[in-house]
């Protein structure tokens, strides 16, 4: 019997405890963030690769929803290819990582702190070079990810963006019903596997989300794309009206990330428009009541900000299990490596 995917599986099942080890310490990561000066900082860069990158988004609208000033994503190769010196007084640099091991972004984090900024790093080793060489780190207690597709890690990013915002904010988080709902998640994966069984990619996939979950809708692709090692398209649901949607056709599967909340009424248009042109639809997230063969992979009962968290567990089984349906092994995907270390 094959192991395929068991390594992956086991990770997303750990989901659950990782978020409540967070919960556990969220008081003291509350007041080490908040011996940051975070009343001097009138912007915030993030800075991440990869899957850190989409949960980079994510943090994204939390801050500029949240605390109110721009926030906008690094570009690395602006300091390791262009050796730019940086000037970021008054800045607050965020760095997300799973390994801490890539050399353009501990590069960018030292010369944005040579710059005048102070750098807060997320990842998933505390002796890590980019742990290191920050002003203070925080560890996403995922414990060691073997598969080399993220999952515990991307989750345990996105609930920690959201508890370091939350203390910035001085507001709280509802982690009790954010455990509750991803325990659900994790035991409705085989609910997933039979919809998976009936789900034919050979016409193209395309994600959608806006608002918190736009990072949501990347790392669908993403996942898919690392998994079962085909392209798929992934957009804000807002830009996808302004020309993308000119490849759409009666046969496309279309992927609606849209957890209940105020995006849903931005995503409006989109959605009626979409329906004219396939019925291939499917739904992680709340937000929508479905139409006659629309298909929903699960979402949490959550407001919007935990739903995207809760959510990413559905996103990341579903990849996993149409990668196994296909005969791939999600677990070690020929061609990519777990630590990618880009200058």
């Amino acid at each position: 019997m094959s192991n395929n995917g068991s390594l992956m599986r086991a990770e997303i099942a750990q989901i659950p405890s990782i978020f409540q080890k967070i919960a556990d310490k969220a008081a003291t990561i509350t007041a080490q963030v908040q011996k940051l000066p975070l009343d001097s900082f009138d912007s915030v860069i993030l800075l991440a690769r990869g899957t850190s990158d989409n949960a980079a988004l994510y943090l994204k609208y939390l801050i500029e929803t949240k605390i109110g000033i721009p926030c906008g994503l690094a570009s690395p190769s602006v300091v390791t290819v262009y050796q730019t010196k940086l000037k970021f007084k008054n800045c607050l640099v965020i760095a997300l990582s799973q390994s801490g091991q890539s050399p353009d972004l501990i590069n960018y984090a030292q010369a944005a702190k040579i710059g005048g900024a102070k750098v807060l790093a997320l990842t998933n080793d505390v002796n890590s070079p980019l742990a290191k060489s920050a002003d203070l780190h925080l560890y996403l207690e995922a414990g060691e990810e073997k598969a080399v597709a993220a999952t515990k890690s991307y989750s345990a990013e996105l609930l920690l963006s959201l508890l370091v915002v939350s203390a910035w904010a001085k507001s709280e988080v509802d982690f009790a019903a954010l455990v509750r709902e991803s325990n659900t998640a994790v035991g409705n994966i085989e609910a997933i596997s039979k919809i998976v069984d009936s789900f034919d990619h050979s016409f193209g996939i395309t994600t959608l989300g806006r608002g918190f979950a736009y990072a949501n809708a990347h790392e669908t692709a993403l996942k898919i794309q690392e998994t079962l090692k085909i392209p798929v398209s992934s957009f804000s649901s807002a830009d996808y009206l302004h020309g993308p949607i000119s490849s759409l056709h009666k046969n496309s599967r279309v992927i609606f990330l849209a957890p209940t909340g105020v995006a849903s009424a931005g995503m409006a248009a989109t959605v009626t428009r979409i329906r004219e042109i396939t019925p291939h639809i499917y739904w992680i997230g709340c937000g929508f009541e479905l139409h006659s063969g629309e298909i929903s992979l699960g979402g949490a009962s959550l407001p919007e900000m935990l739903a995207v968290i809760a959510d990413s567990i559905v996103l990341q089984q579903f990849a996993m299990l149409l990668a196994l349906k296909n005969g791939l092994n999600p677990d070690a995907p020929i061609g990519l490596l777990k630590v990618t270390k880009t200058k």
